[in-house]
Parts: structure tokens; sequence; C-alpha cells
């Protein structure tokens, strides 16, 4: 069966998590990233508007540092990510330019978003982007953005940040790269007959209580924040496919409708 809602899809903003972002053994997936920039670049040349967000600062600060393991420190931290986000938009804008693609860089932090002004301000950036055919590639600001501030600047996770900008620029379908297939009814890398779920049309208090926690050492987002992202959206009237980063090449394959990892919309 097609999904065809998808078949109609023009703008589109792709999530991808740091463990697609990130090989176990600490260093960056280079291929990954090629193959990021390719699709997404395909996409805007058929006439897509993409919005890419990322995770991977901190992951890849790591790396230039040559740590192993992220440090306790606050302040450690975000000097971590601050390096790695330099690192990170390198490496996207040498992938996206040998396909002749122009991205542009926007850092934002929750009261950003949660702030009429600043939201309006942010909207705009983003559509006056699309409408230049840059691909804009958004992060959290980890670098300001931390729990322990008064007020709150922290998303929490790029899950809920892919969520909040699709909401933000009105985008017909989120795409959120994992490393995970779909939602499962069990965890698939230990139970051999776990089921992946084809579709989802609502959130309920069952599917939550079956979200585990986090599932690398690099990231943060477990299955429970993909479903809080599900949630943002299916409250403003939106879609999403959950499916795995490591084959990217196949969100070209969801976009023709093909059924590929998990799909959340409600049904009409």
């Amino acid at each position: 069966m097609t999904r065809k809602n998808i078949l109609s899809v023009k703008r589109i903003v792709v999530k991808i998590g740091t463990s697609s972002l990130i090989l176990p053994n600490g260093k960056i997936n280079l291929s990954n990233i090629d193959e990021l920039a390719f699709v997404l670049s395909d996409l805007n040349n058929n006439g897509y508007e993409v919005i890419l967000v990322t995770s991977g600062a901190i992951g890849v600060g790591l790396n230039v540092l040559g740590m192993d393991k992220r440090p306790k420190g606050i302040a450690d931290q975000q000097a971590l990510a601050s390096i790695g986000q330099v690192e990170l938009m390198s490496l996207y804008t040498q992938m996206f330019r040998r396909y002749s693609q122009k991205v542009s860089q926007l850092l934002l932090t929750r009261d950003v978003t949660d702030f009429p002004t600043s939201r309006e301000n942010a909207e705009n950036a983003l559509n006056a982007l699309l409408g230049l055919g840059i691909i804009p590639i958004i992060n959290e600001n980890d670098a300001i953005a931390v729990d322990e501030m008064d007020h709150q600047t922290k998303f929490g996770d790029n899950d809920k940040l892919g969520a909040i900008i699709s909401k933000l620029v009105n985008a017909d379908l989120l795409i959120m790269l994992s490393d995970i297939d779909g939602l499962f009814d069990k965890n698939p890398t230990i139970y051999d007959d776990a089921k992946i779920f084809n579709e989802i049309h609502e959130i309920t208090d069952e599917l939550r209580q079956m979200a585990g926690g986090a599932g690398s050492r690099f990231g943060t987002g477990g299955m429970t924040s993909k479903l809080a992202a599900a949630q943002i959206l299916f409250e403003n009237g939106q879609e999403m496919v959950l499916t795995n980063g490591e084959r990217i090449r196949e969100i070209k394959e969801i976009i023709e409708g093909r059924e590929i990892g998990t799909y959340f919309h409600q049904k009409s």
C-alpha cells in the first residue's frame, strides 16, 4: 500500500540524531554525512523545500579533542558543544558543496521559539532561506542552553526541536532518522520476535510505557522523546516518519509513499 498523504508533501524537515553521525568508536560517520548531503541536495533540486535539524555538536567535539566520554561538568560540555558545532558545520558545508548546494546555520534556544517576536523572526528567516533554495541546518545552541538556568532555554532533546521546527514552518512531513528501523512493540535488539508498527494514529499511555530510554552513549533521545515529538505534531495536524539513519537513501522512497519505518499520522 502507498502512503497517499505523503505523495503531496513539499516542505520537509529531516532530523538526524547523534547515533547516525558518530560511529560506535567515536569517529565521525563521514559516509552518512555525505549521503545525507547528496539526498537532501537531490530533493532540493527536485523542488522540495528541505530543513535539516541536526544533533552531534558534543559528539563531534569529543572527536575533535580525542575524548571518549562526555565530561560531567556543564561548562565543559558547553565548551565541547562550541568546538564541535564549528567542525560539524564545516563538514556539512564541505559535503553539501560537493553537490552544489548552499546551506545556512541557525542555532536556537527554547526561548527563541517560546517568545512571539523572536519566534516570528526565526520563522521569517527560515521562509526567506527556503525561498532562496538554501537548506537551513538547525541545532540547539548547546553552548548556551542548559537546564540549570532559571528560565527554560533548552528544548530537552533534538527530537522535540525537530517537531517544534516542523510546527514553526508548517512542514508537510518530519522525517526522523534514528538508530532503529521504527517503533517496535519491544526492543528489537533483544527480542527476535519484535514487530514494527507500520502506522501510529494516536500516542497512547500504552505506547509511552513501551518506549525505552536513550539508546547510545553519544545520543540522548530514546523512543520516549520520539513519541513526545509525534504528539507535538499531532496537536498541529502534522505527520512524521520514524526510520533508520543508516539507510538515508530511503528518504526518497519514503517521499514516494513506500511503507518504510513507522508512519505517524492521524486518521482523517
